[in-house]
């Protein structure tokens, strides 16, 4: 289902959470009831630098051709599961992304992965939460009194909403986790934090300049 997403001042809540103090949920675990959305699968809210992904045994694929090196523009087909084997993203029957290996506008895992691959190869790789959409961080959950422009908001617990920062004109999203009359507890993770993926990787092309 497609979330509502709603504009929201980050300055009114950042004073709103400077006057009111905000409080976090315990530590450790995503909240119960937290159920990752489907974003595209390797595109990150915060790239993390990591090391190499652990590669599944006989999975390598067929070596030839070109291999791929940090600064190659290269286009790749991909599926991704999670770790119970439920597909989450792909884009094998559309057309295959495209992006320079090194830029952070992937999760480094994938980065990663594709270092090394020839031209035409298929791998599939284990990627960690860590170097994925990073580890669930209990610190960006906080707690928010329901006054000034929050008062008239309708926050619906479960569904994600967008914040503006007119400082750098920057969106970022939070759900609500928690909604009540007079505070509403907003978690600022990714989605998909916390969790370990499979991705069945094809190097399509390589382009070298």
């Amino acid at each position: 289902m497609r979330e509502t997403f709603i504009l929201l001042s980050a300055l009114t809540i950042l004073l709103l959470v400077a006057a009111a103090g905000c409080t976090g949920s315990p530590a450790g675990t995503r909240p119960a009831g937290a159920t990752p959305a489907t974003p595209a699968a390797i595109f990150p809210l915060n790239p993390l630098p990591f090391a190499n992904p652990v590669m599944t045994p006989g999975q390598e694929g067929t070596v030839s051709g070109m291999i791929a090196r940090a600064g190659d523009t290269v286009s790749v087909t991909y599926t991704g599961t999670y770790e119970n084997g439920t597909l989450f993203d792909s884009n094998r029957d559309t057309k295959p992304i495209e992006f320079t290996l090194g830029n952070t506008s992937v999760i480094d895992g994938l980065n990663e992965a594709i270092v090394g691959m020839a031209q035409g190869e298929e791998r599939t790789v284990q990627i960690p939460a860590a170097k994925a959409y990073g580890e669930y961080n209990a610190s960006l959950v906080w707690t928010v009194n329901r006054t000034g422009p929050l008062a008239n908001t309708s926050f619906v617990a479960g569904k994600y909403y967008s914040i503006h920062n007119r400082d750098n004109n920057a969106y970022s999203f939070v759900r609500a986790l928690e909604v009540t009359p007079a505070t509403v507890t907003l978690d600022g993770n990714n989605p998909l934090a916390g969790m370990n993926f499979t991705f069945t990787i094809k190097l399509v092309k390589i382009t070298r300049p």
